[in-house]
């Protein structure tokens, strides 16, 4: 289809989404052209998904419209929950979103395709097009749904959506998304770039939409926005030192030591850190099954997890979010072996304020929260419980920038109590609120810092060249 180059890509007037008496959208007018690199930012239940989800067509609005001046071909979208089938391949799941491709020879085509693309987007990804998606880490699956995102596909990209796109990746790995953003931009396509690091936004957004409570709250360049005016306007002063807050107390005892050399203290908020796959979260996994191996009934468990990987090893996604929350405390809070109700629903409500879960039933199924929602019923499901030990698998993907202050003041207050966290997280900024932090590399401890020491440059350099021993 001949279209006009300079026409918007998608343009939004007065679109609206209600679920019953639930205002996702509420009127919203904005429109995409090629070039631009929206940045869309706002709480977790501000209205991004439902926005995207009007203009990748999963639904129409309930009022006003949404219209592609251009057409529709080329408008793509890589959720912040991976889509990829498990069970097939690169570049099957390449296939599956190029129906097109097909005939004698299809599979040489679709490798070459995912290939070229991964090699634009991520030079040196080291992923090979006939791997099982099920075989891969969470960041390359990351890699691949956004290299199908941008890859050809019979055509080109017009516009990507990019959910949360960096929520797995580790720095490097970020900043070669970044780098193929800006030119793809530059180039002459567009982006919406959904984060909640909101230094990310700054980088590659041209402007920025911030939404609350389903309505666009500011819609300017992004050169016109500081980070602090920028969470103001989403409606939440979040400060750098309210994860500071709460009192630090000295560590107690050891209470957890490998083969490997980590070491946690009774009271201590351990990080461990260096770029991703490089055996965090083995060692993580490891530790966690040392911790609840004991099935005797009775035995509270020692260890509690939270998961990054939320499909995958978090939420029970055909239960209710207060189900979700009460699992891990089900056994303390029953009566003669039967569950409590009441206990349970006084439970979930007080995590539901203490932590901020966004609905109006807790009766709903989990799965009808947004992303970072779900995330918060993780946390309170693992603080919940009665637990010495909190293992946190990057528990902050899609978790607004508001919370995540939020949840560090709480973690620093669980810590204050005697509780021992170990958190593995691809973002620096969250490793240096630790009290001590191990630096992998190549499935070992690279490095081991403890207070000044703790700094981005220091976990850098110990991320890509192991360390004397001193």
């Amino acid at each position: 289809m001949n279209h006009d180059d300079n026409a918007p890509v998608v343009a939004l007037t007065r679109a609206a989404r209600h679920f019953g008496p639930v205002k996702a959208l509420d009127g919203v007018s904005l429109s995409v052209a090629p070039g631009d690199c929206l940045g869309l930012v706002g709480h977790n239940g501000a209205g991004k998904s439902t926005l995207v989800n009007l203009i990748n067509g999963t639904f129409g609005p309930s009022a006003g419209e949404v219209t592609f001046p251009g057409g529709a071909e080329g408008v793509r979208s890589v959720f912040q929950e991976l889509s990829l089938c498990p069970n097939l391949t690169v570049a099957e799941n390449l296939r599956i979103a190029h129906p097109n491709l097909k005939g004698f020879g299809w599979r040489r085509a679709a490798r070459a395709e995912i290939r070229e693309s991964l090699d634009r987007v991520f030079p040196g990804h080291g992923i090979d097009p006939d791997a099982e998606v099920d075989s891969l880490s969470i960041a390359q699956r990351q890699m691949v749904e956004i290299a199908i995102g941008f890859a050809p596909r019979g055509g080109r990209a017009r516009l990507v959506i990019l959910d949360e796109p960096t929520s797995s990746l580790d720095a490097g790995i970020a900043e070669q998304l970044l780098s193929h953003v800006t030119g793809f931009c530059a180039a002459g396509g567009a982006v919406i770039f959904i984060s909640h690091m909101l230094g990310e936004v700054f980088a590659v957004a041209s402007r920025i939409v911030v939404l609350k409570d389903g309505r666009v709250v500011a819609d300017r360049p992004a050169d016109d926005f500081t980070r602090s005016g920028l969470v103001d306007a989403m409606g939440h002063v979040a400060t750098e030192a309210v994860a500071q807050q709460a009192a630090r107390s000295e560590p107690g005892a050891v209470v957890i030591h490998t083969p490997n050399g980590l070491e946690a203290r009774q009271g201590e908020v351990v990080g461990l850190s260096g770029l991703a796959g490089h055996g965090q979260a083995a060692e993580l996994a490891r530790l966690y099954f040392s911790q609840t191996s004991d099935w005797r009934a009775g035995r509270a468990a020692q260890a509690v997890f939270v998961a990054g990987d939320r499909p995958r090893d978090g939420v029970l996604p055909l239960w209710s979010i207060l189900r979700n929350i009460s699992i891990s405390v089900l056994p303390r809070d029953a009566k003669r072996g039967l569950v409590d109700r009441a206990a349970e629903s006084r439970l979930a409500q007080e995590w539901k304020a203490r932590i901020g879960i966004r609905t109006d039933d807790l009766d709903n199924p989990i799965l009808s929260l947004s992303g970072g929602n779900q995330q918060k019923v993780l946390f309170a499901r693992a603080l919940a419980s009665d637990a010495a030990v909190v293992v946190m698998d990057d528990p902050m993907r899609g978790v607004d920038v508001g919370t995540k202050q939020d949840v560090y003041a709480m973690i620093r207050a669980e810590a204050a109590k005697g509780r021992t966290f170990l958190w593995y997280s691809t973002e620096t900024e969250e490793v240096c609120q630790c009290d001590r932090v191990f630096v992998f590399r190549n499935g070992a401890i690279s490095a081991e810092l403890t207070g000044a020491e703790i700094t981005e440059e220091r976990i850098l350099e110990a991320s890509f060249e192991m360390q004397e021993a001193s």
